[in-house]
């Protein structure tokens, strides 16, 4: 299959530590976590430049506000202590700068997190459906895509959190440090008592949020199957049981809420401590410190380095674990379980050509739909080139998916190269889908992902299908593509390249090329024709079928398999197609 496929919980497993953080990073759900900032450390470093900059007023804010009023406004010199609120104004566009670059950064380790759960869920989806013979349903797709947009929300109001947090305080220390080194006696222990509360109970309070969320969103689900049934209801005299249901799933999620106020209430102490507990031991040992030698310039910077960076340093890293923390984690595990792809059947056999054949194959979508294959038999030699023909909704891709194993007949047998199609080696068979799937990394990465093709074969296959202008302009085979950046044409074009590097035997082309204009694919067809092997082609313009050597024509009454000729004179829907084709037009075959 084109699909890129990406196990993000392909790490080796780490020894647990005995701790509540330690369990909690440890986790099998947080190993995505550690690929992706593992993967790039150039990102890594960058983003620490940044937070350096955009961290400066933290630095600097209690040393400007103490310079200005001990050496500038209280002895006279208004100028100088401008100067110094000048300096922090400075550090306040430095950081504002900063900001900007630290987006940036989180994005660039985000986004490849993001491609590999993706990719994690598509690989499972299609194993699901292979091994169901079912297509995978569009509604769990969509909450699975869900998933993965809220991880990744989550993953970056985390890492941009955590990342503040330790930069903030680090620049917190060396201000006070320089500032006056006795206030560390007042400001570090408090904090490092509340910092210590809050990760103590963040195991406790990760575990109840999650219970919380849940919970939430089985109220959700039950009320929305309430409102969407509420006729059926109605007529079934069933208000009170659905009422109590409902009522089931609402006071469920009160207790869950109250639990969670109560270990909440342990986060708000350790804000008490480790935030505001300081400022106050400032303000009580200022005697104590204007004994030591200290300006009241000294106090109010003491005074706003905790109230201005340490404590809004610490709430943010409370909120962001205590929330984000855990939506990442409950994310994480419903997508490595629900994305996990059942255990292949062993045994998993090599075609012997690239024939395909099907005997009596009927095929519906549902237990109680009407068959979109019925009864089909079909045989194609090895080296046929086949163009798929007849109206949208008629069953093409669907034939196409049984030719490549994604679905399972209801009856009957779909043999490729003797091989049962859903028991064939992956390599031995290639699905083109309409939307061409290409994946964030080096455009060399995408062309060799199906084959380790050396250059010259890469070259090959890229002047074949015509792909040569799409590389000159990106920058070469190492240059890194994002898949949003290309149009739908180029990327089918790298899909196709890839086929065609592919050792495949048989490959299927589902409307694979309708994003081109004619002249790109003949281009591209031809290159498949000569490429070698069985080509079957789901024809989007008449022109394919000009060029296949036998044509496939699907009505809804019958299934009719010849050359052009023999179906003009054979299928009225097919000679109803030609006669109204012009050929200095680019007509489709969907009316």
């Amino acid at each position: 299959m084109n699909t890129a496929v990406n196990d993000p919980a392909g790490d080796a497993v780490s020894h647990p530590v005995n701790t509540p953080v330690g369990d909690l990073v440890d986790d099998p759900a947080i190993r995505p976590v550690r690929r992706a900032l593992r993967r790039d450390p150039y990102q890594l470093v960058r983003l620490g430049a940044w937070s350096v900059a955009e961290a400066a007023p933290a630095l600097v804010v209690g040393l400007a506000v103490a310079r200005a009023v001990d050496e500038g406004f209280a002895a006279g010199r208004p100028v100088t202590g401008f100067a110094w609120l000048a300096l922090l104004g400075g550090a306040w566009l430095l950081a504002a700068a900063g900001a900007r670059q630290v987006v940036l950064a989180v994005a660039a380790i985000v986004e490849p997190f993001r491609e590999d759960l993706l990719g994690h869920v598509v690989d499972g989806a299609l194993r699901r459906s292979t091994a169901s013979g079912r297509g995978p349903g569009a509604a769990a797709v969509a909450r699975a895509n869900l998933q993965v947009e809220l991880a990744r929300d989550a993953f970056a109001a985390v890492v941009t959190v955590v990342r503040s947090f330790v930069f903030t305080v680090a620049s917190v220390v060396l201000g006070l440090a320089a500032l006056v080194p006795d206030v560390l006696a007042l400001v570090l222990p408090p904090f490092a008592a509340g910092l210590g509360l809050f990760l103590l109970s963040l195991r406790a309070l990760a575990r109840r949020q999650r219970d919380f969320i849940l919970a939430d969103e089985r109220t959700a689900e039950a009320l929305t199957g309430m409102v969407g049934g509420l006729r059926d209801i109605a007529a079934c005299r069933a208000e009170e049981r659905v009422a109590a249901d409902v009522g089931l799933r609402v006071a469920e999620q009160a207790r869950a809420a109250r639990v969670l106020a109560r270990v909440t209430a342990l986060r708000t102490v350790s804000l008490a401590v480790g935030g505001w507990l300081p400022a106050l031991l400032v303000l009580a040992g200022t005697p104590w410190l204007l004994g030591r030698g200290a300006g009241p310039g000294v106090v109010l910077g003491a005074l706003a380095y905790v109230t201005q960076s340490l404590a809004p340093a610490l709430g943010d890293l409370v909120e962001g674990l205590g929330i984000n923390g855990v939506r990442l984690k409950v994310a994480l595990d419903r997508l490595l379980r629900d994305g996990a792809p059942p255990a292949r059947a062993p045994g998993r056999s090599p075609a012997r050509d690239g024939s395909a054949e099907l005997r009596g194959v009927t095929f519906a979508y549902g237990p109680h739909a009407e068959p979109v294959i019925d009864r089909l038999d079909l045989s194609v030699p090895d080296g046929d080139h086949i163009a798929v023909v007849g109206p949208s909704g008629i069953g093409k891709s669907t034939l196409a998916a049984l030719l490549s194993g994604v679905l399972r007949p209801d009856a009957g047998l779909v043999l490729v190269g003797g091989v049962p199609a859903d028991r064939l080696d992956p390599a031995d068979r290639v699905l083109i889908p309409q939307e061409a799937y290409v994946f964030r990394g080096t455009l060399l990465a995408n062309l060799t992902y199906l084959a380790h093709a050396p250059r010259e074969a890469v070259d090959g296959a890229v002047a074949a299908v015509g792909l040569t202008r799409l590389v000159a302009r990106v920058g070469g085979y190492d240059a890194e593509i994002v898949p949003g950046l290309l149009s739908p044409a180029e990327r089918q074009l790298v899909a196709l390249a890839r086929a065609y590097l592919a050792p495949a035997r048989l490959v299927i082309l589902d409307e694979a090329t309708c994003h081109l204009d004619p002249a790109a694919e003949a281009r591209a067809e031809r290159a498949f024709a000569e490429r070698g092997g069985t080509l079957l082609v789901v024809a989007h313009r008449l022109t394919s079928a000009l060029r296949a050597r036998r044509v496939l024509v699907m009505d809804g009454t019958s299934v009719r398999i010849g050359t052009h000729e023999e179906m003009l004179a054979a299928s009225p829907l097919y000679a109803d197609l030609a006669g109204r084709w012009n050929p200095s037009s680019t007509q489709e075959l969907v009316p």
